[in-house]
């Protein structure tokens, strides 16, 4: 199998690396890639997908971002005969509307957030009516693409009317939501249609610094499985809320094919749901696959072929995993680019690296920064104190100027602190 990898960041490297080591692909090709993944794929520069298909001769299209899948690449790739994972642009709006995820679970029977939608061009005054409506956790979103940083959950008055206004000048409406307390879960399934297939439950932490202090970013660290989800959490999950999100898409006429990610909440009476996404999340996805057996290859191609129900059981490994970021100076607000990186090169996947942010240096020695997120280490371990503890190890041998990451990754479920 050739397969081609749409996308950029350390989610692609790590797909792709998976992918490189299925015995039944023969090349693996990302596009636009990175400089940091060029020992284990073929990088190509970014253009036409459909064109790049054809000059690979793809047997299958991953698409990694959002960004595309919203905007209808998959569409394009499908109509071009391409077999694509990665659903439709009318399913993407699972995550390119968090109205209409509302919708699609209002009809399901899925416990969410209670939502009010608060328009571009709303007055002051009908603003103020809708934040009455809440509180004293304000949970503010824009109610489009945002790459994970668009959400702002606060107990001030004035900062929840400043997202608004912030929001309403980049042309998006806001979604308004009650606040969902317990731990969060990130759970992703293999979706085809009204056939389910879940992954491993991962935890996700958002905030820039340690203790979930500072602004939301794309992601800062995630750890696989969760030592204190119950038993049967993620089959409560598929029960509850995939499966009759994934059910009610068919019957709506519009069913998904691809990666479904169920952002929850896990309360008192059990997961409710934060979001939705319509691809693999970013840093999840570099914990989960570390801890995958089975060939992940031929998992995607089932479920982008329509025979996912005749997959065999995905097998995975015993213990953990766990990914930290390590950041460019100044994100999220403001990353400077451009810093050199030592202990972490092109190649370096075995040590644990997955690249995301970065361009060959301009002598062609090393790489250099070129975005937020820079990369990502991941590692295992028997217990989830071993993988956070190699983790960091190995994070400590990589230097790049103004580079910061949090210490803290798992460490409230590595010492007991998340209880549900």
């Amino acid at each position: 199998m050739r397969i081609l990898v749409i996308g950029n960041g350390a989610r692609e490297h790590a797909l792709a690396y998976s992918l490189s080591r299925d015995s039944q692909v023969t090349e693996v090709h990302v596009s636009p890639g990175n400089a940091g993944m060029s020992a284990i794929a073929n990088v190509h520069p970014e253009g036409d997908p459909v064109d790049l298909a054809r000059e690979v001769d793809a047997d299958l299209i991953v698409i990694g971002p959002e960004i595309p899948l919203v905007a209808g690449v998959a569409d394009d790739l499908r109509e071009a005969g391409f077999a694509v994972f990665g659903p439709s642009a009318q399913a993407a709006q699972i995550e390119g509307s968090k109205k209409f995820a509302k919708d699609v679970m209002e009809r399901a029977g899925v416990k969410t957030a209670r939502a009010e939608q608060v328009a571009v061009g709303a007055s002051t005054e009908e603003i103020d009516a809708a934040l009455a409506h809440f509180g004293p956790m304000y949970v503010v979103k824009d109610d489009g693409l945002a790459g994970g940083k668009g959400v702002v959950v606060t107990d001030s008055l004035d900062a929840a009317r400043e997202h608004i206004e912030a929001v309403h000048a980049g042309g998006n409406p806001v979604l308004l939501e009650s606040f969902l307390d317990g731990p969060e879960v990130s759970l992703f399934c293999l979706v085809d249609g009204e056939t389910v297939v879940p992954l491993l439950p991962a935890q996700d932490h958002k905030r820039v610094g340690d203790n979930d202090e500072g602004p939301n970013t794309g992601g800062m660290g995630a750890y696989t499985p969760l030592p204190w989800l119950p038993e049967d959490g993620v089959q409560r999950i598929v029960d509850e809320v995939v499966q009759p999100v994934a059910s009610q898409m068919v019957a709506d006429g519009v069913p998904f094919n691809g990666l479904l990610y169920a952002g929850l909440a896990w309360g008192s009476e059990g997961p409710s749901v934060v979001e939705f996404n319509c691809r693999f999340g970013d840093p999840e996805t570099q914990a989960v696959l570390e801890m995958l057996e089975s060939p992940l290859g031929q998992a995607l191609y089932a479920t982008a072929t329509g025979t996912l129900s005749e997959l065999q059981a995905l097998e995975w490994k015993d213990g953990y995993a766990l990914t930290v970021v390590l950041a460019a100076e100044g994100y999220p607000e403001a990353p400077k680019t451009g810093a050199p990186i030592t202990g972490a090169e092109a190649g370096s996947e075995a040590q644990g690296v997955r690249a995301a942010g970065v361009k060959a240096a301009e002598d062609g020695a090393g790489l250099v920064s070129s975005g937020g997120r820079v990369l990502n280490v991941v590692a295992t371990g028997a217990t989830l104190e071993e993988a956070r503890d190699k983790a960091y190890e190995q994070l400590r041998k990589i230097e790049m100027p103004g580079g910061h990451y949090r210490s803290d990754i798992a460490l409230p479920a590595v010492e007991g602190r998340i209880t549900v």
